[in-house]
C-alpha cells in the first residue's frame, strides 16, 4: 500500500533546511479507489468500524457546499484509512526525517475541497499544541487525487519554520485573505516569504515541520482535491495538563487516564519505534 523509497541524507538536509519535503510517490495508486470510496463513506454518515470520529465538520445533509470538507480520525471509523495513516513505513520516514526514535499519531484529517470550495487559512500545526510536551510534531500530507496550484492545493512557505513561534490567528475555514497570518508572520521575520506549491500526482504527498507555514487557495479547477493527512508525534510525548485550556478541547483531553499524563494507546497509538515495538491490533 505504502510506495514510498526510503528516506536518504539529503532528503533530511532537504526537510531541516527547508521545513519540508514533497515526495512524487507515496501510496500505491491501486489504493486510490477504495480510499475515495471511503471518503463518500464517511461523507454520508456511514462509519465502518462503527465507531464516529472524533470530529465531523462536514455531512451531506447539513454542510455548506463551499467549505472544504473535513473529518478528524476517520482512522477509527474506517480500516481503509487506518491501513494508510498507521503504516510503520510511514511512521519510519517521519521518524528519520525528525531523529525520532519512535512515532505515535495524534490525529488525522479526511479533507476534500469540491470544484470552487474555498480555500483554508495558513497556519504553522504545532501553534495548537502546547497540551503535550515535547511539543515536535511532523506531518505526512498524501493527496488522493492530482493536485495543482488551480485547484487548490496544499502551499508550504521555504524555511518558515525558522521564523519563530506564532500563536493561532485568523479564520481557519473560507478566510477573506487565507495567507494573512503567514503574510503578517513574514513581516515580523523580516523576509520575504517562498510559497511552494504541492504539485504531485494522485498518491504522492509531502512531510512538514510543525512550526512551517501552509494552507491552502481556493479550488479553481474543475476536479476535486482529495488529501489524507497524518500529524505525527514523538512516541514519548505526556500530557501538560495546565495547559488544556490552550488548545487540547473537550474532545482530546478527555482521553487523558486517570491520575496519569502517560497518552492512552488506544487514542493515540504508536505507529513505529526504533526497538520494533508497534501498538497491539492496528
Amino acid at each position: 500500500m505504502i510506495n514510498l523509497r526510503r528516506i536518504s541524507t539529503d532528503d533530511v538536509q532537504s526537510f531541516t533546511a527547508n521545513g519540508f519535503l514533497i515526495v512524487n510517490e507515496l501510496l500505491d495508486t491501486v489504493c486510490l479507489p477504495d480510499l475515495h470510496a471511503t471518503y463518500e463513506d464517511l461523507f454520508q454518515g456511514r462509519f465502518e468500524t462503527g465507531i464516529r470520529p472524533d470530529e465531523v465538520n462536514w455531512q451531506y445533509e447539513s454542510g455548506k457546499p463551499e467549505l472544504t470538507r473535513q473529518i478528524c480520525n476517520g482512522w477509527k471509523a474506517s480500516r481503509t484509512i487506518a491501513n494508510t495513516v498507521l503504516h510503520p513505513h510511514i511512521g519510519e520516514a517521519i521518524a528519520s526525517l525528525a531523529g525520532w526514535s519512535g512515532v505515535r499519531i495524534m490525529i488525522d484529517n479526511v479533507l476534500w475541497k469540491p470544484p470552487q470550495a474555498k480555500s483554508l487559512g495558513f497556519h504553522q500545526d504545532s501553534a495548537f499544541l502546547d497540551w503535550f510536551s515535547p511539543t515536535d510534531l511532523v506531518t505526512c500530507w498524501i493527496a488522493l487525487d492530482d493536485t495543482t496550484a488551480e485547484g487548490g492545493t496544499m502551499e508550504l512557505v521555504r524555511g518558515s519554520h525558522r521564523w519563530g513561534q506564532s500563536g493561532p490567528s485568523g479564520e481557519f475555514h473560507a478566510p477573506d485573505n487565507y495567507r494573512l497570518p503567514m503574510q503578517d508572520a513574514a513581516k515580523r521575520a523580516g523576509v520575504t516569504p517562498d510559497i511552494v506549491p504541492v504539485e504531485v500526482p494522485a498518491g504522492g504527498g509531502s512531510f512538514h515541520h510543525g512550526w512551517t507555514w501552509h494552507g491552502s487557495g481556493q479550488n479553481l479547477g474543475t476536479s476535486p482535491r482529495r488529501s489524507l493527512v497524518l500529524h505525527a508525534m514523538r512516541s514519548d510525548v505526556r500530557y501538560v495538563p495546565e495547559n488544556f485550556h490552550q488548545g487540547i478541547g473537550p474532545i482530546y483531553s478527555r482521553y487523558r487516564k486517570l491520575c496519569s499524563n502517560d497518552l492512552d494507546e488506544n487514542h493515540f497509538p504508536i505507529i513505529w519505534s526504533c526497538d520494533g515495538y508497534r501498538t497491539s491490533g492496528i
